[in-house]
């Protein structure tokens, strides 16, 4: 059973903040060392001093910054319990436009094993470790998780009874449009929470953070709940972009050696610049060469290592047919873009010793590898856009509790 509650959350107070464009971030994990001191620039009161610190020691500086804060008033406690209704509104580069609705509440934590939260992803060691410092520091939940599920032909807004004017609506200098309303009506929190009771809650972004959260919980810590933005991905609004991989490495194959190994189990073909990727191939980049890999019969079915439900994603043929086996890569040894430009030159800067371009999957594709009960490859997704780090914070712990 979905466990969804209302919240007293903590927010930004208008006289001390005037726009919270200046005080609003994309959750850490996105953040470059370039943006985070853009962030820092941009207001005294940005909420990346709370999220990434660019203090050695992040959980000390984020706990000072937020009691602080909070005694100053810079950020202030709703007096009543709500459920917040988040809605973006965004542009794609192909100028369509989209509105992404959801509800930020506290999720009550399950362990993975009784299927009511589902992970799609696997996680890395370190950044679970620097999220739990934090989290034990500050005794808060920073930056929500991002949860699905799957209620075809009904509208979250509708069941939450959403109508008016927002508590905050606030347009960032890229054009995303993020608002927010408070829903306190009983009647409304009721509906909420039956209507997800009994849904599979998917991750969609957030699994280190997910797991922080269960090992908190088990430490005595928080309130048995995480800070969770719930989407219904049967409306329209949620879109995954590609996730590029970038080889930092030495090739272990000269690029010709290469290409004769690929085409054992890849038709190949000539990449044309600027050529649309049709779904299923996977695009190779080499300083000298590009090249479009079509995977032969058989390929998917050979990988029996992987589970059924993962091993025809164009990730995981990539990872397990071609990194793996032939180049000896790890995700250690990979960086990550969602741009094909950023790719392409990554190469022919001498950045990255070959890019490996993708389509993304789908999210049927990722809803199947979840009930499934599997794991997808890190960093298969990018959830676009991210939530903003900033709208609504939730105190859980010592010193709030």
């Amino acid at each position: 059973m979905a466990v969804v509650n209302p919240f007293r959350g903590v927010r930004y107070d208008g006289t001390h903040v005037a726009d919270l464009a200046d005080v609003l971030a994309p959750p850490y994990d996105v953040i470059s060392p370039a943006q985070q001191e853009a962030l820092y620039a941009r207001s005294p009161y940005n909420v990346v001093r709370l999220i990434l610190p660019r203090d050695a020691d992040r959980g000390a500086a984020a706990s000072e910054t937020l009691r602080r804060w909070m005694a100053e008033r810079v950020l202030a406690q709703d007096v009543e319990p709500a459920l917040y209704f988040y809605s973006q509104r965004f542009t794609l580069p192909d100028g369509s436009a989209h509105t992404r609705d959801g509800i930020l509440c506290r999720l009550g934590l399950e362990p993975f094993s009784t299927g009511v939260v589902r992970p799609h992803e696997r996680t890395f060691p370190g950044p679970k470790a620097d999220r739990l410092a934090l989290l034990r520091a500050t005794g808060a939940y920073l930056s929500p998780i991002f949860g699905m599920y799957a209620r075809p032909g009904e509208r979250l807004r509708d069941v939450a009874g959403v109508t008016g004017t927002p508590t905050i609506s606030v347009t960032m200098p890229h054009g995303e449009t993020h608002r927010m309303w408070r829903v306190t009506a009983p009647e409304a929190i009721a509906r909420v929470q039956a209507a997800l009771a009994a849904e599979t809650i998917f991750i969609a972004d957030g699994h280190h953070r997910y797991e922080t959260a269960l090992n908190y919980h088990a430490e005595g810590g928080g309130s048995g709940s995480i800070l969770a933005f719930l989407s219904n991905m049967a409306e329209e609004g949620l879109v995954i972009l590609p996730t590029h991989r970038l080889v930092k490495t030495p090739l272990k194959l000269a690029p010709a050696a290469l290409e004769a190994r690929l085409a054992e189990s890849f038709a190949i073909e000539p990449l044309a610049a600027g050529a649309p990727r049709p779904p299923g191939v996977i695009d190779c980049v080499l300083p000298d060469r590009r090249l479009r890999l079509r995977p032969r019969d058989g390929v998917a079915e050979g990988l029996t290592d992987i589970p059924t439900s993962v091993r025809a994603l164009d990730v995981a043929i990539l990872h397990e047919a071609i990194l793996r086996p032939i180049l000896g890569v790890t995700p250690q040894d990979l960086a990550f873009t969602h741009d094909d430009a950023e790719a392409f030159e990554a190469v022919s800067s001498g950045a990255a010793t070959a890019a490996f371009l993708l389509n993304p999957p789908t999210m049927a594709e990722v809803r199947a590898v979840c009930l499934a009960g599997e794991l997808m490859p890190e960093k298969s997704t990018y959830f676009y856009p991210k939530l903003a780090d900033g709208m609504v914070f939730d105190l859980v712990g010592p010193p709030w509790i």
